[in-house]
């Protein structure tokens, strides 16, 4: 790996809490807050570019890159859907001069914080309930019946990573939980 050349910022969450709307709401209110691009073997949504939201790219060739070594943390997050982080990635983003800023399901999330430790600041977004992620992963309107019911599962074994964090918004508004994770961000990198 690269020296390190900034702070890291982690938000995980279970699918459904809003972890997304709110890094995308720090990376335009946080200067020098660049977005590491994850991988993955799941196809593109409707509303997703490549390189910008994912690397998307084949299970098969998400496997050679494990083999290779050429993720700095990785996961099979459901069956034949991988999540990981490239280290070209983080490289990039630190040569650039810039904190890097996360958006990983929990298990990524607990992973990066143990490797980057004292370094990142690792935020939980927490929903205010489990049938109020329900509600909204229905309105996202981009699951099966079966595909929302393994999500809304595994959220409620996510829920049981949060004592892993630094900081835990309950994200019941989001306004508040933008503002939260502001505040505490901003606090973090300027120490």
């Amino acid at each position: 790996m690269t020296a390190f050349k900034g702070k890291c910022i982690i938000v995980s969450a279970p699918s459904g809490a809003g972890k997304t709307t709110i890094v995308k709401h720090l990376l335009h209110t946080i200067p020098n807050l660049a977005f590491s691009v994850s991988a993955t073997s799941r196809p593109p949504r409707s509303n997703e570019v490549a390189g910008k939201d994912y690397h998307f790219i084949t299970e098969d060739d998400f496997r050679k890159q494990i083999q290779a070594n050429e993720f700095l943390e990785w996961e099979e997050v459901y069956p034949g859907r991988f999540y990981g982080t490239p280290k070209s990635e983080i490289k990039r983003l630190w040569a650039a001069g810039n904190h890097i800023i996360f958006d990983l399901d929990v298990v990524g999330g607990v992973n990066l914080k143990t490797y980057f430790g004292s370094t990142a600041l690792a935020l939980f977004i927490q929903p205010p309930s489990i049938k109020v992620l329900e509600e909204r992963l229905r309105k996202r309107s981009t699951e099966s019946e079966e595909t929302l019911a393994t999500r809304v599962s595994k959220a409620n074994s996510e829920l049981k990573y949060a004592s892993q964090f630094d900081k835990i918004i309950i994200n019941d508004d989001l306004d508040k939980a933008c503002q939260q994770s502001v505040i505490w961000i901003k606090e973090f990198l300027n120490t």
